[in-house]
């Protein structure tokens, strides 16, 4: 038995899915309700993990393992005996399996140009998926919770989360900041789209071209551009003008999108920028997600 200082043993969620079906995004989604998350952890060391974690002073009182296709197969089957382990533990862990219909992970493969985490044994990726939902199966018929994500964008994914396992991200607008190619099109459920292909291009300097938006070198690049920091002020003061009036309006979530050529360096810092002022400033649903990264 786990000794917490809490009266209420910690809550534990296994997410687990297919490939492509939305379990990132649930993870962030736990995170952002200060779950303490770990990805693509050795299903044989499930019950050490919640052992070690529980054993810290402070320690959290909300877990989220993703445990998946990436696995040893052999220790996918041995799952009804991890959570077992765990059970004797004091915890009541909930299994939660994302789900997608076949054509839609061919559409969202296709998009994204992912590899399947199957794609090493020389599959074709419909006979990747087909291998995926084999070994899978044992855990999708122990779920708890099965979520169909064929049907969603990532605002009702988060929501869906939530809603099915009792959690809450409260009544205020959710608000998805988004990064994006122009060259691939821009997202058709964006609400807001920011061109920054007028601003200086980390592109064109060969040590910043192989990192993205989110490392600190072209973060200190962009922001050392005065146009930069003109066009963050503007888009700022847009935002914070007219994101509070949408919240009386009947929409529950809105997408703000940035677009660069290649969706790789100005897109995705912006992205980060902006989405990090709105946390700051009260906003409590906010996601990113950067299509080309993503």
């Amino acid at each position: 038995m786990i000794d917490t200082p809490s009266s209420h043993p910690p809550t534990l969620l296994v997410v687990s899915g297919l490939s492509g079906s939305g379990k990132s995004v649930a993870l962030k989604t736990f995170e952002d309700l200060e779950f303490y998350c770990v990805d693509n952890l050795p299903a044989d060391l499930l019950a050490d993990f919640v052992r070690s974690v529980a054993a810290d002073d402070g320690a959290p009182q909300k877990l989220a393992v993703g445990i998946d296709v990436r696995n040893r197969h052999s220790d996918l089957a041995n799952i009804p005996q991890w959570l077992s382990a765990v059970g004797a533990m004091g915890l009541d862990p909930k299994l939660v399996f994302f789900d997608t219909r076949d054509e839609v992970l061919l559409k969202r493969y296709a998009d994204t140009r992912r590899r399947h985490p199957l794609s090493h044994l020389g599959l074709a990726l419909a006979d990747a998926i087909a291998l995926e939902r084999q070994v899978l199966k044992p855990l999708r018929a122990l779920a708890d919770v099965i979520i169909d994500t064929s049907d969603f964008n990532v605002h009702q994914l988060r929501r869906r989360v939530t809603t099915d396992l009792n959690l809450n991200l409260g009544s205020s607008l959710s608000l998805l900041f988004e990064s994006f190619a122009y060259r691939r099109g821009v997202p058709p459920d964006a609400d807001f789209v920011f061109d920054a292909r007028v601003l200086p291009n980390p592109h064109w300097d060969a040590r910043l071209r192989p990192l993205s938006g989110r490392d600190n070198d072209v973060r200190d690049y962009l922001e050392a551009q005065p146009d930069v920091g003109e066009y963050v002020a503007q888009v700022t003061q847009f935002l914070d003008t007219w994101l509070p009036r949408m919240r009386s309006d009947t929409r529950s979530y809105v997408t703000i999108a940035f677009g660069c050529t290649g969706g790789r360096h100005r897109s995705v810092y912006l992205t980060e920028k902006l989405a990090e002022h709105a946390r700051e400033h009260g906003w409590p649903d906010v996601a990113t997600y950067h299509r080309e990264l993503d």
